[in-house]
């Protein structure tokens, strides 16, 4: 239907977004805690504010923040069974007997490439980041405490394997995403994908491989620590090859092509019955420890700080964030404030250079303000479409750009759903104070590096495609929509605001 908004001028699109971060900055900078639930809340009242100045009415405004909320229900799914299978493998052994193999196998000083290449396989593999963090990145933590690695060197490690794979694997929701809002091929877009991929990935390898042999401290003080877990586990939990089943049967189905929640949901049936089969748990406790988490004393603190974990309670921080992250995007997108920033961006964009580029800052800016990765994708799709149409650049390009963006930004920002499941699944307490682990920011070298190279791509015009005449005869074809920068700047002018 016809909005009644007005449409907002830039100044005053940017106005809720800035007080919404200048209150998330002063509660971390100077209340120094991180709960962003009730700065976003208020974000959304502000913007509710100006789109009533803006002659917005309520049920528009709400039907904007409740479309934008269920396209993001598959991946509280998600969130929830990555809870239940957190717990669940932690008490059938599964986790344990990963760290357990783990300390014994893996050497220090490779160990954080080792991490980055073995999650970006199981990501790959199951199509999931999220589901790889809370289950090999979760016993990756383990083991780099067992070497004494500082917490947040393994996060990043884990973080650029987990989201480099979810980025290039066919069963990815947000991979699907990308080609399917900008209308190429899937398999097109993977292969768009890997001039920027891969030389991102072997970066972080060899930082991962050369910061790796530095972080070796006091030998025998590791071998002792890693004596201490390792009888710990041995002594708490049946170790053996059945008991890492569950991962090879998930991987398994995931390799099949099987989606990713009926997949996860096996992870969780196979997780209880091994539990039961191989650890004597009661039926009643697997219930337990797949809604409230695994708990365990074993004097151990390392082992006691990592297993007592998961459950789908320990995911209500998580979705409750996604939800509301979500309707604040949903309640920009639509009182207009995103529409006219992101318009504001294209009209400046004169050469490809500055087009790739305002692609990719506009999917990083919409994870930053609304929290999900998914809307951030979409909508920079959708918008940025017709000018790349106009200036006869392949779609591919702007496929590759909001997968950068978003894909690959949204686990660097802690508010993000990405974000927020990296800190939960991986245990980094920063929502407890503990700041200090926010270094994996910097250090998930395979996130950040990816979108600069493609900024490098695009002012240099390496594996930056032209359009095809197949695909420019595609576009008249499904009349898709074909403008240059001066009819975006007349659209600018007299453009009417729908909300779907």
């Amino acid at each position: 239907m016809i909005s009644t908004c007005r449409k907002p001028s830039l100044l005053l699109a940017l106005l809720p977004i800035v007080l919404t971060f200048l209150i998330l900055g002063t509660q971390l900078f100077i209340f120094d805690t991180f709960t962003p639930h009730v700065p976003l809340v208020i974000g959304i009242a502000i913007t509710a504010i100006l789109g009533r100045y803006l002659n917005c009415s309520w049920e528009d405004m709400q039907e904007g923040m409740l479309h934008v909320v269920s396209v993001g229900l598959p991946a509280v799914g998600i969130l929830i069974l990555v809870g239940m299978i957190t717990g669940v493998w932690i008490a059938s052994g599964t986790v344990p007997t990963l760290i357990y193999y783990g300390l014994d196998v893996l050497s220090p000083e490779v160990f954080l490439a080792a991490a980055a290449i073995l999650c970006s396989v199981v990501s790959v593999s199951l199509g999931t980041s999220w589901g790889t963090l809370g289950t090999v990145g979760l016993a990756l933590m383990g083991i780099g405490a067992g070497f004494g690695i500082p917490v947040y060197w393994t996060a990043g490690a884990v973080v650029s394997g987990a989201f480099f794979g979810d980025k290039v694997s066919p069963l990815s929701d947000t991979t699907n995403l990308a080609p399917a809002v900008t209308g190429v091929n899937l398999f097109d877009h993977i292969r768009n994908l890997m001039p920027t991929t891969l030389p991102a990935m072997l970066i972080a390898l060899a930082i991962y491989t050369v910061v790796g042999f530095g972080l070796v401290g006091d030998e025998a003080a590791s071998f002792a620590r890693i004596t201490a877990i390792n009888t710990g586990l041995s002594d708490n939990f049946m170790l053996s090859l059945w008991t890492i089943l569950p991962v090879v049967l998930v991987i398994g189905l995931a390799v099949m092509r099987m989606p990713a929640i009926p997949v996860l949901f096996t992870g969780v049936v196979l997780g209880g019955l091994t539990a039961l089969l191989f650890q004597d748990a009661p039926v009643k406790d697997i219930f337990t420890y797949a809604f409230s988490g695994y708990e365990i004393t074993t004097g151990v603190d390392e082992i006691d700080g990592l297993l007592n974990r998961g459950g789908i309670q320990s995911m209500t921080w998580v979705i409750t964030l996604l939800l509301i992250a979500l309707s604040f995007g949903g309640i920009l997108e639509s009182t207009g404030c995103m529409r006219a920033i992101i318009e504001a961006v294209v009209k400046r964009a004169r050469s490809f250079g500055a087009l790739q580029t305002s692609a990719i800052g506009s999917s990083i800016a919409t994870n930053l303000v609304a929290g999900d990765p998914y809307l951030s994708i979409a909508l920079t799709g959708r918008m940025f479409g017709p000018v790349y149409r106009g200036m006869k650049y392949s779609m591919l390009n702007l496929s590759r750009a909001t997968e950068e963006g978003g894909t690959l930004v949204s686990p660097l920002i802690p508010w993000n759903a990405g974000g927020a499941v990296v800190v939960a699944s991986l245990g980094l307490g920063i929502y407890d104070g503990n700041l200090e682990n926010l270094l994996y920011i910097p250090l998930a070298f395979a996130c950040w590096t990816s979108p600069l190279i493609g900024i490098l791509y695009a002012w240099t015009g390496w594996f930056s495609p032209k359009a095809s005449e197949a695909e420019q005869q595609r576009w008249k074809e499904q009349g898709e929509e074909i403008m240059d920068v001066a009819q975006v700047q007349n659209e600018m002018r007299s453009r009417v605001y729908r909300v779907n």
